[in-house]
């Protein structure tokens, strides 16, 4: 193999390895099966949803969105459209612990007397306050209809629906006399400072090698 393939192999491995640096996964969701045991007007009533929560980064947050797969509680008559109003809570644990507050549309069709009530998909804005690697856990449902609020409280300490690593918007933090060390940035910072390092190594090799071979085809002409 001659020098100068094998110098470019070289250089093709080097940008790959970073190329896998910055590809590194940052989420990671799945299905949880909650058993919400439910406080109704007419008694306690108890159902298995499984529960689904996603997230799309938007601007410094991100929006969760909560679905519910199989109905919970039920009404002994009918709730005409949009007659009935749901709403969640989403507990976050982990690096920066908290609740975000998440909200459906009403009902779009009538819900037949004593069937699940299906809840639609609920959504709300979480913005970290920290960085770091976050939980989403599906806390109390409440629904309203008729004038009465129904509250669903999970009762078998569900998992996490979705996992995130998340970075909070303006955590760089620097002191007065830190003896001139750069302030110190979260984890996704970090990781660009080192792509672009990886980047600025593997353009210096570059002009080093592209230099020795001239030279060295130099030298040949002579």
């Amino acid at each position: 193999m001659s020098y100068q393939k094998r110098t470019a192999l070289a250089l093709a491995s080097a940008l790959a390895g970073t190329v896998v640096l910055m590809a590194a996964p940052a989420a990671h969701a799945t299905v949880v099966d909650v058993d919400y045991r439910c406080k109704t007007p007419i008694g306690d009533k108890n159902a298995v949803s499984p529960i689904d929560i996603k997230s799309v980064k938007s601007g410094g947050g991100y929006k969760l969105t909560m679905s519910f797969q199989k109905g919970v509680s039920s009404s002994p008559v009918e709730l005409g459209k949009g007659a009935m109003s749901p709403s969640a809570v989403i507990k976050v644990g982990g690096a920066d612990p908290g609740q975000v507050q998440v909200s459906g549309a009403p009902n779009s069709a009538a819900i037949p007397a004593n069937t699940p009530i299906k809840i639609s998909d609920l959504s709300g804005t979480y913005t970290p306050k920290k960085s770091g690697k976050v939980d989403f856990t599906a806390g109390v449902l409440t629904i309203k209809a008729l004038g009465t609020t129904t509250t669903c409280t999970p009762s078998n300490n569900p998992g996490p629906s979705l996992q995130l690593d998340v970075t909070a918007a303006g955590n760089a933090q620097s002191t007065p006399d830190n003896g001139g060390q750069l302030p110190k940035t979260g984890p996704l910072d970090s990781a660009v400072a080192l792509g672009t390092l990886g980047g600025t190594v593997l353009l210096t090799g570059a002009a080093g090698v592209l230099w020795l071979t001239r030279r060295g085809q130099g030298a040949v002409r002579r």
